[in-house]
């Protein structure tokens, strides 16, 4: 990725060192203020590294029954409160009620999840000779967490909750742009009962707060969803302390069309892939590559489903895609298409405030477009036609990211075929589905480093301590 991050709010490097710095939280549908909100400086931020560390030494020793007693009432406090939570996603980040909603329920899906693992973090008797090998799943201390702005109340849960369940102690700092659920939810852990230092969230600058949790020894791992260069330098920076990491970064997924697939189905289904929250979506698949034999059916169908998107204010029940996040935002998307750009077709958005883009296709576009080839992070798609499967999987692997994608065909054998060989951490098939929190989630290539979701995410908040005892006679 080059050019500025699109998951993070970009803006001035502080020094830190003096008290919080005030930031003006703006809705994106109205480009009004909502609220301000104080960002860390750096003496705080080890202040709270340090009330961390402390709730760590107490937390870890919770018994395992009582630990997932107080992520069951975390649970139910944030399904208690979806419908406020909802409400100030869609004003502070511009998602449309019915997202919202569900983004509130995922967060406490994702939550009552986890409360399971403390009880069921096994560990494993392994067979030796002269003694008993064990193994204990440990904790590993205190966790940094980076969300990014496009979805900042789900992507906080995915890793707040399995870090909370194996033991640690979790640090969020949201955002500079979309603070507010992740601090509703930090209200809400303390009202369900988990201890002061246990969940703490932590506004701030990227270049301090977030560059603190690379740098400081009592951070033991950093959680990072945004861009592949932020998420390089996060690796490198973590790296000298020989400090894990997950990074979930960037992507260019492919909607491959076979003719075989239902293409009416395929078609309606194609617009929301990738213009689902605006398109600001690491899984958009923001490349259509459709089978050259039913290019123009395709297309045809394409054109009535785009121009049928409600664009639109994000609290109308019937919206069904907001506004980009806010205008510098705006302008990079826009910088995509430029006037002589090929434009197939559009839909529409609203003129006035906010931070409006109408959903736009390409097409024709050559494989080295850079609509085609760079993470655009908004509604628009690029759509080129292939011949053949190799070709299919050619075009759709001709990328430096991995993270998605759809695979729309008829003939089981050739999904399991495209499947395996498409270079992607998450593949549907007849489906956009990218994210279930019961399944693992995460990219190959460049577009991330690790899993999050399903059961293994508990492994990346634990380490392995293995432990012999004799049963020689003396």
């Amino acid at each position: 990725m080059t050019g500025p991050d699109p998951h993070q709010a970009t803006g001035p490097d502080p020094n830190g060192a003096t008290g919080p710095e005030p930031y003006q939280v703006v809705n994106p549908a109205t480009e009004e203020v909502i609220t301000t909100v104080e960002l860390a400086s750096l003496a705080e931020t080890d202040a709270a590294i340090a009330r961390a560390a402390a709730a760590f030494e107490t937390w870890r020793r919770v018994a395992p029954a009582d630990r997932a007693r107080l992520l069951r009432a975390f649970a139910a406090a944030v399904d208690a409160d979806r419908d406020h939570l909802a409400a100030l996603e869609v004003a502070n980040a511009g998602h449309t009620v019915g997202n919202a909603r569900w983004e509130a329920g995922n967060a406490r899906d994702v939550i009552e999840y986890y409360a399971a693992a403390p009880e069921r973090l096994f560990g494993r008797q392994i067979p030796v000779a002269g003694g008993l090998d064990i193994t204990f799943q440990e904790p590993l201390g205190v966790v940094g967490v980076i969300v990014p702005w496009n979805f900042p109340m789900p992507i906080a849960a995915w890793a707040l909750a399995p870090a909370l369940a194996a033991g640690n102690t979790v640090i969020v700092k949201p955002a500079e742009l979309t603070p507010l659920t992740a601090l509703r939810l930090g209200e809400l852990a303390l009202r369900a009962g988990l201890p002061e230092g246990v969940l703490q969230i932590l506004p701030g600058r990227g270049p301090v707060v977030g560059r603190r949790f690379v740098t400081h020894p009592a951070v033991r791992k950093v959680v990072f969803t945004g861009s592949t260069a932020v998420g390089r330098a996060v690796m490198a920076g973590c790296a000298a302390q020989v400090k894990p990491v997950t990074l979930e970064l960037g992507g260019k997924s492919a909607n491959i069309v076979f003719a075989d697939a239902d293409l009416a189905r395929a078609a309606a289904t194609a617009p929301y892939a990738v213009f689902d929250n605006a398109g600001q979506d690491c899984c958009a698949r923001s490349r259509i590559l459709v089978e050259a034999s039913v290019h123009d059916e395709f297309m045809a169908l394409l054109e009535t489903a785009v121009r049928g998107v409600r664009v639109g204010d994000p609290a109308d029940e019937k919206t069904e895609m907001g506004p980009l996040i806010s205008a510098a935002h705006r302008a990079r998307v826009a910088s995509f298409v430029p006037d002589d750009s090929a434009v197939a077709f559009r839909g529409t958005a609203p003129d006035g405030p906010g931070f409006w883009y109408p959903p736009t296709v390409l097409a024709p576009v050559r494989h080295d477009d850079r609509a085609f080839t760079e993470e655009i992070f908004g509604p628009v798609v690029a759509v080129v036609p292939f011949r053949g499967e190799e070709e299919a999987v050619r075009i759709a692997n001709s990328t430096e990211y991995g993270l998605s994608g759809s695979i729309w065909t008829g003939d089981v054998g050739r999904a399991l075929r495209v499947s395996r060989a498409v270079e992607a951490g998450n593949l549907s098939v007849n489906s956009h589905s990218s994210v279930r929190y019961s399944t693992p989630f995460g990219g190959f290539k460049q577009s991330g480093l690790g899993r999050e979701l399903g059961p293994d995410a508990l492994d990346a908040f634990t380490q392995t301590k293995n432990v012999f005892i004799s049963t020689e006679e003396r």
